[in-house]
């Protein structure tokens, strides 16, 4: 089996809950949306980046691989394209008792459950409508498999946190609509964070908008927080 990487380097996490952390994110090839808002643009194409073979892709880990490291990030473009070479590359990572940790759309609820058991941290993001994610004809069924995605993660108790990225674009209805789908299925109890990430450097939301989001959120969750990408701040990658 083959695997497309775009990249791999070490860096600071700086979205989720878990920003801060020293983390080596491996990033794979491929990813069939459009969100405006992309920040990793060149390695949405299959074809991109280097094909390697499992066992070279795991030794171009292991010598970017850094001690202290907290976290290995399986990032993309979006993993679920190349899922089962993402499963034999998380696997060596656990291997080496260091947590693994995947950052997907979760488009597809087979090829997530096919990850899932070699990954111990999980973000299920959910998309807004104005994300120009996917045409609307097939939102729906996107979200739908997100949920199926969240679903399976809390059932296989894995450490889950919920992120939505905002912009100018978002609808506070529309936003509203999507919090209660969310909530209907789960309670606080459930997951370890909730975090609104508003974009940068485009479309950018007001201050005004970004409190009526999380206001909306807050009586779900009350840990609800608003977290841009850090690591830009800093220069980071």
């Amino acid at each position: 089996m083959k695997v497309r990487l775009f990249e791999i380097f070490t860096s600071v996490e700086g979205e989720g809950i878990l920003y801060g952390t020293k983390t080596l994110f491996v990033r794979l090839a491929g990813c069939p949306f459009t969100c405006f808002y992309c920040d990793t643009k060149d390695s949405l194409p299959l074809n991109s980046g280097t094909e390697y073979t499992i066992e070279e892709a795991n030794r171009l880990i292991d010598s970017n691989l850094k001690n202290q490291t907290y976290k290995v990030n399986f990032t993309g473009g979006d993993p679920l394209i190349q899922h089962k070479a993402v499963a034999l590359l998380a696997k060596h990572i656990q291997d080496k008792k260091i947590p693994t940790y995947l950052e997907s759309s979760c488009f597809d609820i087979d090829r997530f459950n096919y990850i899932l058991p070699f990954i111990d941290i999980v973000k299920i993001e959910f998309k807004t409508k104005d994300s120009d994610f996917v045409d609307s004809e097939h939102y729906e069924q996107l979200i739908g498999h997100a949920m199926k995605c969240l679903k399976s993660s809390l059932t296989a108790k894995k450490k889950t946190y919920i992120k939505i990225v905002v912009s100018s674009k978002t609808q506070v209805k529309e936003f509203q609509e999507l919090i209660n789908q969310i909530f209907a299925i789960i309670s606080e109890d459930n997951i370890d964070g909730f975090v609104i990430q508003p974009t940068y450097g485009v479309s950018e939301p007001s201050l005004d908008l970004l409190l009526d989001l999380y206001d909306i959120v807050y009586p779900h969750y009350i840990d609800v927080k608003v977290v841009p990408q850090l690591h830009k701040f800093i220069g980071a990658p």
